[in-house]
């Protein structure tokens, strides 16, 4: 039952992150009328270092690719840890109103990561 209910939530997850992804790509989601003034100067900064954002994306969308397939999850939980971190911190710092769903996110790679252990521990050793 519970790598059932772990494949679920990993592919919402996976692609969750594919979707964010592709729209810094194509910009096909709205930005929210209610973005406080702070976040928006965020934004405008990544926008303006015109290699950060793609940077991102991709990091994203092979994050969520990998995170989907129980082969590769472990190394998508790797790729996706960095973007699950400046999330974090942008919603601590920024907009405080979103951190639910980054401690959402935080604690689904956590779980990820704690089911596949032993996959790094030659990477430490």
């Amino acid at each position: 039952m519970k790598k059932k209910i772990l494949l679920v939530v990993s592919i919402l997850f996976g692609l969750m992150f594919i979707n964010s992804g592709l729209n810094k790509f194509f910009n096909y989601m709205p930005m929210p009328e209610d973005v406080p003034e702070n976040m928006m100067k965020v934004m405008t900064a990544f926008m303006e270092i015109g290699w950060l954002m793609p940077l991102v994306a991709v990091a994203e969308i092979v994050g969520g690719l990998l995170f989907i397939t129980n082969k590769y999850r472990a190394l998508g939980a790797i790729v996706i840890f960095p973007v699950i971190i400046g999330i974090l911190l942008t919603h601590i710092i920024t907009a405080p109103s979103g951190l639910p769903l980054a401690l959402v996110l935080l604690a689904i790679e956590v779980w990820v990561i704690i089911e596949n252990r032993e996959k790094y521990l030659p990477m430490i050793k």
